[in-house]
C-alpha cells in the first residue's frame, strides 16, 4: 500500500511540475491561416521609433527643404541605407538644388525604369564614414577626396566662403543619430 501511495504521490508531483512549467496554458497549434497571414519582411526604415534620437532619414522627412530628396529616396528604394547604424555622412541637396537640374531631369529619374540610375545618384550623396565639418576641413587641407557609397570619389575643398564637396557648398550641418547631414546647394550627379 505504501508503494502505491508513493507512486501516486510521485505521479501527482510530476504532473504538477509539468503544468507549472508551461503555465498551465495550452499553446495554440500552428494553422495554415497563421502561416499565410505572417507579415512580410520589411526593412529597417519601417520601424517606428519615437524614443531614440532621429536618424538621417527621419530628419530629412521632417523638413520641408528636403521634400524632393525624400521623394527621390523613396522612388529609388534606398530608405534603409539612411537608417543604418552608421556612421554615415549624407550630403543632402535642398529642393532648390533639384530645380537647378535641366528641365524634366527629376521627373525622368523618378520613373520606375530609372530606379537603379536614381539609386546610383543618391548613393553619390552618402559617405560611409563619419565626417563632421571639422573633419571635412582637415580632409580639404590634406587634399583628400571622400569615398562615396556609389564607389565614386568627391573632392572636398575649403574656400573663403565655406566648405565644398564635389563642387556643392555646404550650407548647414546637422548631427543625427547615425552620423551627419550636410545640407548642400547642388545635386552631386556623378560622371558615368
Amino acid at each position: 500500500m505504501k508503494k502505491i501511495n508513493l507512486t501516486i504521490s510521485f505521479l501527482a508531483l510530476l504532473a504538477l511540475i509539468m503544468v507549472s512549467c508551461n503555465g498551465g496554458e495550452k499553446k495554440p497549434e500552428a494553422t495554415e491561416t497563421q502561416t499565410e497571414t505572417a507579415p512580410a519582411a520589411q526593412g529597417q526604415s519601417t520601424v517606428i521609433d519615437t524614443v531614440s534620437a532621429a536618424n538621417a532619414l527621419q530628419v530629412a522627412k521632417s523638413l520641408d527643404d528636403f521634400k524632393t530628396l525624400v521623394v527621390a529616396i523613396e522612388a529609388a528604394g534606398v530608405e534603409d541605407a539612411l537608417v543604418n547604424a552608421g556612421p554615415l555622412t549624407v550630403f543632402a541637396p535642398v529642393n532648390g538644388a533639384f530645380d537647378k537640374l535641366p528641365a524634366g531631369t527629376v521627373e525622368d529619374l523618378l520613373k520606375p525604369e530609372n530606379k537603379s540610375k536614381l539609386a546610383f545618384i543618391l548613393k553619390n550623396h552618402v559617405a560611409p564614414a563619419n565626417y563632421p565639418e571639422k573633419q571635412l576641413k582637415k580632409e580639404a587641407e590634406k587634399g583628400r577626396d571622400l569615398y562615396m557609397a556609389s564607389g565614386k570619389y568627391l573632392t572636398v575643398e575649403a574656400k573663403e566662403d565655406g566648405i565644398y564637396v564635389g563642387g556643392a557648398k555646404i550650407l548647414k550641418t546637422v548631427q543625427v543619430s547615425n552620423g551627419w547631414i550636410h545640407v548642400i546647394d547642388n545635386v552631386l550627379v556623378p560622371a558615368e
